[in-house]
C-alpha cells in the first residue's frame, strides 16, 4: 500500500518551500493552482492538476494486480484543498446538497486510492491549508462537513505535519501539542524540525526500511504541462 503524508498550514507557512530539495528525478508534482514554485529549481509539475490528471499520473496495480516495472516514488499535490475548492465554486450556482457529498467522497476516494491501489514505497504528499474547527483546533480546512463529521481525514494518515513560521525560521510540528492534528510514528522525528520535505521524506523511508530515492529505480520523465482544472473524477 501507498504512504499519504499530510502537510498543513497558512498561506505563506512553507509548504511548498518545503519542497526545495528534491532534485527534478526524485519527485513529481501535481500543481493544482498552476502557480509557480517559491524557489528557483525546476521540479517536474503537472500544473493546473485535477483528479483525472493526478489519477492518470500515479502508478497503480494492473487488472493483474501488478505493479508498472517503472514509476516515481515521491509525488505532492499541491494545494490539495484547491480540488475541493474548484470543485466547489464549478457547482456554485447548483442548488442541494449534494455536491458536498460529491466534494468528500473524491477527495475520500483519491487518499484511498494511494492507500490501496499504490506501490508500497510510495510516498503522496497532501499539501492542504488549515483552519480552527469548533474545538478550536487546527485542522485540514475543507469544504462542507461531511469529511469532518462524518471521517475525520486525518484519521486516514499516519504523519501529518503543521507548518509553523516564525519571522527566525520555518518548520514543522511533528506532534499535536494540543491546539492541532499533527502527529508521527513513535520516534521518527523530533518533536520540531526544518521544513525540509525530502529530509522528511529520507526520514519516513528509513523509519518504515523503504529504499532511499536516489539510485534504486529509473524515474518517469515528467513534463511541465498546462492543463485546465480537472474538478472531477
Amino acid at each position: 500500500m501507498g504512504i499519504p503524508v499530510l502537510i498543513l498550514g497558512e498561506s505563506g507557512s512553507g509548504k511548498s518551500t518545503s519542497m526545495r530539495n528534491f532534485e527534478p528525478d526524485e519527485i513529481g508534482v501535481f500543481n493544482v493552482a498552476g502557480k509557480p514554485f517559491p524557489f528557483r529549481k525546476k521540479l517536474p509539475a503537472y500544473n493546473n492538476a485535477g483528479y483525472d490528471l493526478i489519477y492518470a499520473r500515479l502508478p497503480r496495480r494492473d487488472q493483474n494486480g501488478n505493479f508498472p516495472e517503472k514509476y516515481r516514488r515521491a509525488y505532492v499535490i499541491d494545494d490539495s484543498q484547491y480540488l475541493m475548492a474548484f470543485a466547489s465554486f464549478a457547482r456554485a450556482k447548483e442548488k442541494g446538497y449534494g455536491k458536498f457529498t460529491d466534494f468528500a467522497v473524491d477527495f475520500f476516494s483519491l487518499i484511498h486510492f494511494v492507500v490501496n491501489e499504490m506501490p508500497p514505497d510510495c510516498i503522496v504528499y497532501f499539501l492542504n491549508h488549515v483552519e480552527t474547527g469548533e474545538n478550536g483546533m487546527i485542522k485540514i480546512k475543507t469544504v462542507g462537513k461531511m469529511l469532518d463529521s462524518q471521517l475525520t481525514v486525518e484519521g486516514l494518515f499516519s504523519i501529518v505535519l503543521l507548518c509553523r513560521a516564525t519571522k527566525d525560521r520555518h518548520c514543522f510540528i511533528t506532534q499535536s501539542e494540543g491546539i492541532s492534528t499533527a502527529k508521527s510514528p513513535m520516534g521518527m522525528f523530533h518533536a520540531e524540525i526544518d521544513n525540509d520535505l525530502k529530509s522528511v521524506d529520507t526520514t519516513i523511508r528509513e523509519y518504515w526500511g523503504l529504499a532511499p530515492l536516489t539510485g534504486k529505480k529509473k524515474e518517469e520523465k515528467t513534463e511541465n504541462k498546462e492543463e485546465k482544472p480537472d474538478v472531477a473524477r
